[in-house]
């Protein structure tokens, strides 16, 4: 029976696991991706929940108690319009979080796209996609995005439209290696002998072979957005007033760091952890998922 039980219990060990769920044992051993996995839950939460959390209002002034420090009333003080600063912090995170989400969202799917075409079709096809990434990808992309912003006008919405677009040949060429990869697997190669259509091949069998990389690369790419938000709002390009945007919210207290510090510390603060735990996240969610690290 001990032996008919330890036979049992190996059969049940050496069964064949699903590869998400697998991904998810390997990413708990990951400590730092899972504080990246509590600060990122941390600041979702916070902007889901900003107006129950912000004991003040965003824009509630008193100029009687502006440039205050930090006190019992107001933990992270007041700005120069005596508004509560973590009030404007915990509203900011879902500004910027918004900001850093849907950018994203619309570089890869439209990076996505092109980077499929490019990569299934090949030829004239490649080369046109393929040159058009090389050419966003020869400006700076802080740059780029002040050129689209100058263009279409300084707002919130633009300075989102401006990170979506310096991001798109991220993922683009991206999917595109790996497209090249992919459609020489025996499975495509049977689905193009059968007659499947192009659409079905490349949304049914060449797309969720190849979702892993972006997974990966957008949790990273968020991290980055949330910067180039910060310094589009830093440079006035971005969020303007009274909206509570980190960046912009940097670029009112940077004269009154000697008067004031925590009107600077605690926004560019709030900077630093955000993209911290993006970057762990995306570190640790690399190494679950990427097949060359889990041989490691």
């Amino acid at each position: 029976m001990a032996e008919l039980a330890r036979n049992t219990e190996l059969q049940l060990d050496t069964k064949p696991k699903s590869p998400w769920l697998e991904a998810w044992v390997i990413f708990k051993r990951n400590r730092l991706a899972l504080v990246g996995l509590g600060i990122v839950t941390f600041f979702v939460l916070l902007a889901i929940f900003a107006p129950l959390i912000a004991p003040y209002g965003i824009n509630e002034q008193d100029l009687s108690k502006r440039l205050l420090p930090p006190s019992a009333d107001n933990w992270f003080g007041t700005d120069d319009f005596g508004r509560d600063i973590l009030s404007r912090v915990i509203h900011g995170a879902r500004i910027s979080l918004w900001v850093g989400f849907f950018s994203v969202l619309g570089s890869v799917i439209i990076g996505a796209l092109l980077g499929l075409i490019a990569g299934y079709y090949g030829g004239l096809i490649d080369t046109i996609i393929s040159r058009f990434f090389d050419i966003l990808l020869a400006f700076p992309s802080i740059l780029l995005a002040i050129a689209i912003v100058s263009i279409l006008g300084p707002s919130l919405q633009n300075a989102l439209i401006a990170i979506a677009v310096i991001n798109i040949p991220n993922f683009g060429r991206l999917i595109r290696s790996r497209v090249l990869s992919v459609k020489q697997e025996e499975y495509i190669l049977a689905a193009n002998a059968i007659g499947m259509s192009d659409g079905r091949i490349i949304f049914h069998h060449v797309l969720p072979n190849s979702i892993t990389p972006i997974i990966v690369q957008g949790t990273l790419a968020i991290a980055t957005a949330i910067i180039e938000a910060a310094a589009l709002g830093f440079l006035g390009l971005g969020a303007q007033a009274p909206t509570p945007e980190w960046g912009k919210m940097l670029a009112d207290a940077k004269g009154y760091l000697v008067q004031a510090p925590g009107t600077l510390f605690f926004p560019g603060l709030a900077i630093m952890l955000t993209v911290l735990g993006f970057n762990l996240l995306g570190d640790g969610l690399r190494d679950a998922l990427d097949p060359k690290m889990k041989q490691q």
